[in-house]
């Protein structure tokens, strides 16, 4: 874990420290005309509150409008956002963050310490039901768990403005990375006068109020969001393109024919059958990097037989990750055999024992241990398996789905669900076995091993062991928790293989010659106040 900015014992973390998120222009490039970025927003996301976002599509565009106490740059360190500075007690367990007083709404309304206690007592509050609420029991603010379980009022949450540019957070036990997590929009600020004055409508165009760079101006469902330049927001002098278009955009082939046809200049992703030759056409628009996220099929552990470890490590050995990752994607993804990838910050997976083995002998294992659980080729098993509508993950479905029918004589029946419909399938275990991805909300391992914890609340597979529960919450107060995290993975994949792991995840995406100041990095927190069009 890098201790760059977290604080030990009244430390404070200022702003002459630590450099100021905005487009840097080089001296001597000369800047287009106009200024307007068109992104690929990949699914259509549900919402746009903050605290009710799920899923990458609804965080990208979150971050342009909203700004929490701190960011994060291409390097994955802190930056101030709205907290210019914060102090933290002896023990770690109160931090004390000192608000910038030009923070400022879209409307010209001061952003205050009043604003974040309103947002963090929302995203736990049961009423909000915000899909997030775990977020803010991950580092343990007071009161949080027994807020989310309904024992305890919201107002309750440890959190507390102590004056209108002081906001206070407590937690009931140290968490090193908690600042990193207020980068996070579960975190950032609401403005309750708008939210109460305009119910789940708050975020249409016309009542929404945002602090971020840039503001709501057109919403047209399954077609284009625009944001135009927030001129109230506090750092607006550093940015320079004025307005930021997302298209809603789920298939990676029709991405690439809007890139191709210059009607986007940054896409949300790239079809893996054209990396090959996308790379040696335009190798200097073909950015890819390491991300921290793992792609994985989750099994539902709330019915037979998935309930039943053996079916899992059958279907989880049979999987040959090195085809998915040369042969079907094959845009530098790494074969996952852990649950935490490798590029996490702090933390070296173990390497389970099915991943020393040969493809063969994984192979021979699950047929054993499937004809064991009582499936065979009179009794085979058959199930659906479930993605979100994307060709890339159809054709990964496809050659798993094949494996498992040569290998085993399993046989499945593909379902492709649109984001929100798999969504809301997924969350109420209406399924056998599911595509899934996690991306980290910030980067430590906990980010990924918490997902499995019995109440997280993306647990749509409702995997439950208690060892691994304890194991996670011991490592919260650890000062090396990787001891307890190596534990974890043992738990959940060499021994309960909770889910199958198959690839860790790359950044991939098409990036236009003349867009500067785009700055990929393993969380994939790009954000477009920081990039630029160059004259072309």
């Amino acid at each position: 874990m890098k201790k760059t900015l977290l604080a030990t014992a009244l430390i404070t973390a200022s702003l002459g420290a630590m450099q100021v998120q905005a487009a840097d222009v080089p001296a001597g490039v000369t800047l287009a005309d106009k200024q307007e970025l068109v992104r690929g927003g990949g699914a259509e996301p549900a919402t746009l509150d903050p605290q009710k976002i799920e899923g990458t599509p609804g965080s990208h565009r979150a971050r342009e409008l909203f700004e929490g106490l701190y960011s994060l740059n291409g390097d994955g360190d802190l930056i101030p956002g709205v907290a210019k500075s914060y102090t933290v007690n002896a023990d770690n367990t109160v931090y004390t963050f000192n608000l910038r007083h030009d923070a400022k709404w879209s409307n010209g309304d001061p952003v205050t310490a009043h604003d974040f206690v309103y947002g963090f007592t929302r995203a736990v509050d049961p009423a909000t039901a915000s899909p997030y609420a775990w977020f803010i029991e991950i580092p343990s603010i007071a009161n949080a768990s027994d807020i989310i379980n309904g024992k305890t009022a919201p107002s309750e949450l440890g959190v507390k403005a102590i004056d209108d540019f002081t906001f206070e957070v407590t937690l009931e036990r140290p968490v090193p990375y908690f600042v990193k997590m207020t980068a996070h929009q579960t975190m950032f600020p609401a403005p309750k006068a708008v939210i109460e004055k305009f119910g789940s409508d708050w975020i249409k165009p016309g009542n929404m109020i945002s602090n971020g760079a840039y503001k709501m101006d057109e919403w047209v469902v399954n077609e284009k969001m625009v944001f135009t330049r927030n001129e109230n927001y506090w750092n607006n002098d550093k940015t320079v393109i004025n307005q930021v278009t997302f298209l809603p955009i789920e298939s990676p082939p029709v991405e690439l024919t809007r890139f191709q046809a210059g009607e986007m200049d940054v896409s949300y992703e790239l079809p893996n059958d054209h990396f090959k030759q996308l790379k040696r056409d335009i190798p200097d628009e073909v950015i890819i990097t390491p991300k921290l996220g793992t792609y994985y099929y989750q099994f539902n552990t709330t019915k037979a037989p998935y309930n039943d470890p053996r079916v899992r490590k059958a279907l989880s050995y049979a999987i040959d990750r090195n085809i998915i990752t040369k042969f079907v994607t094959g845009t530098g993804e790494l074969p996952a055999y852990s649950f935490t990838p490798e590029i996490v910050n702090g933390f070296d997976p173990a390497t389970p024992e099915y991943s020393t083995w040969t493809q063969k002998d994984r192979n021979e294992k699950a047929k054993a241990l499937l004809a064991e659980a009582g499936y065979d080729s009179s009794n085979p098993l058959e199930f659906n398996l479930l993605y979100n509508t994307n060709e890339d993950h159809k054709k990964i479905a496809i050659a798993v789905s094949s494996m498992w029918k040569k290998t085993l004589g399993v046989k499945v029946t593909l379902e492709n669900q649109e984001w929100k419909t798999y969504l809301e399938t997924k969350k109420a275990q209406n399924f056998d076995v599911a595509r899934a991805g996690w991306i980290g909300d910030y980067n430590e391992a906990s980010t990924m091993l918490d997902l499995l914890t019995t109440t997280h609340g993306n647990n749509d597979g409702k995997y439950s062991n208690a060892t691994y529960d304890k194991l996670l919450s011991e490592a919260k107060t650890m000062k090396d928790p990787s001891v307890n995290y190596n534990k974890a993975e043992g738990v959940a994949i060499d021994q309960d293989m909770a889910v199958a792991p198959i690839y860790q995840y790359t950044i991939k995406r098409l990036v236009k010659s003349y867009v500067g100041g785009y700055q990929p990095n393993p969380e994939d927190s790009i954000y477009t106040r920081d990039m630029y069009i160059i004259a072309h």
